[in-house]
């Protein structure tokens, strides 16, 4: 298949996706998201679209799409409104944990329901003292009979008020060493008891992003992910190199979205008797936001290649996070320099991409540790 190609059926659901977004999306999104206000309705559409159950596979009620066309799906949300691709990434994380890692029973009690969108939800991994350093969580699980009771705090969680279930990563064994041996992964319903509170974002907004505190919330022994304790690290980090491709096309996404304004308001826009376009400053600006457009776009599409053969792609996925969400970046904040005052106004989309990219290099891993990674993966692939 020619690197462009598309199959026929991933062709219909990318022709669906796009007529949703213009449809459904794109006349709400200002409205929405400077009132930061859940957008249920696009929820419940994209429940309709089966895309809370894109990567999961067919046999448990998923579209079981390639993550290549994944990425196809999220570039086209993010470069419309990044927030709603924050309504199925996380969720689809903690749906991938369960494929990968739980018991047959669970597979079959919830994978359905979440890829119908009957069940939404995320990852609870973040804590207000730890950040990228997992091994440091301090949220406890312990055994109480045929229960495991969970207490701690986490911060910053997608899905967690609107949603109805989280995977949270515990400590059920303080005192193991390596510490990582201690840490499983829970799948806990928010009937269980735990409460979250919505926090206030610079960007990102729309999506709600929680406070979630665990107090004496108790689930069944049989809701550990996995046959036996001490896995949940494992577990989450295999999850999330797909979470760094996601969020690596979203990168691209509002890259692309930024280049795409910029390049019509300066065809728009004139200056001394011509279009600003023609002023050789904004050329040489239009043509760098282009190349790292189709740059990132390569660096994911070999990420999702890699992740798509079952091969080990924590380096293509560091890299492909990396540059694309600094492309996502640096191309919101050439398009409020070509904007110019008007770049700094919400009538236009670009102060939006330029509160929105930012997170982007924080999430699923600062960019920090994506370099950390890449060098390590570089050392262990060449022998050193």
């Amino acid at each position: 298949m020619a690197p462009d190609a598309i199959s026929d059926d991933s062709a219909i659901i990318l022709d669906a996706v796009d007529k949703f977004l213009e449809r459904d999306v794109r006349p709400h999104v200002r409205a929405l998201e400077h009132a930061d206000e859940y957008p249920a309705e696009i929820a419940d559409k994209v429940a309709e679209l089966g895309l809370y159950g894109a990567t999961i596979s067919t046999e448990y009620g998923g579209l079981g799409l390639d993550a290549r066309t994944y990425t196809r799906i999220v570039e086209r949300v993010a470069a419309v409104w990044m927030s709603v691709s924050g309504l199925f990434n996380s969720h689809l994380i903690m749906a991938a944990a369960v494929e990968r890692f739980g018991s047959e029973e669970m597979k079959r009690e919830y994978l359905p329901k979440f890829a119908s969108g009957e069940i939404r939800g995320g990852i609870a991994l973040t804590e207000p003292d730890c950040g990228t350093d997992l091994q440091a969580v301090r949220t406890r699980a312990r055994k109480d009979g045929n229960d495991y009771v969970i207490d701690g705090t986490k911060m910053w969680i997608t899905n967690s008020i609107k949603g109805e279930c989280l995977a949270v990563l515990v400590k059920t064994d303080a005192d193991a060493e390596p510490r990582h041996k201690g840490m499983s992964l829970l799948l806990v319903p928010k009937s269980a008891g735990y409460k979250a509170r919505k926090l206030q974002k610079l960007g990102y907004r729309g999506i709600d992003t929680g406070e979630v505190e665990f107090s004496n919330v108790r689930v069944p022994q049989s809701m550990l992910i996995g046959e036996a304790e001490g896995r949940g690290l494992q577990q989450i980090l295999a999850g999330l190199e797909l979470g760094r491709i996601n969020v690596a096309a979203r990168g691209v996404g509002v890259a692309r979205a930024a280049l795409e304004d910029s390049l019509r308001y300066a065809q728009q826009r004139k200056t001394f008797g011509k279009p600003i376009s023609q002023h050789q400053a904004i050329q040489i600006k239009l043509a760098d936001m282009a190349t790292r457009v189709e740059a990132a776009r390569l660096l994911v599409e070999r990420a999702a290649d890699a992740y798509d053969k079952g091969e080990r792609c924590d380096l293509e996925a560091g890299m492909a996070k990396l540059f694309a969400t600094e492309a996502a970046l640096e191309n919101a904040t050439e398009a409020m320099r070509i904007h110019g005052a008007y770049g700094y106004s919400p009538e236009y989309d670009v102060e939006r991409y330029y509160r929105d990219a930012p997170l982007l290099c924080i999430g699923e891993g600062t960019n920090e540790l994506q370099r950390i990674i890449i060098a390590k993966q570089l050392c262990e692939r060449s022998g050193s």
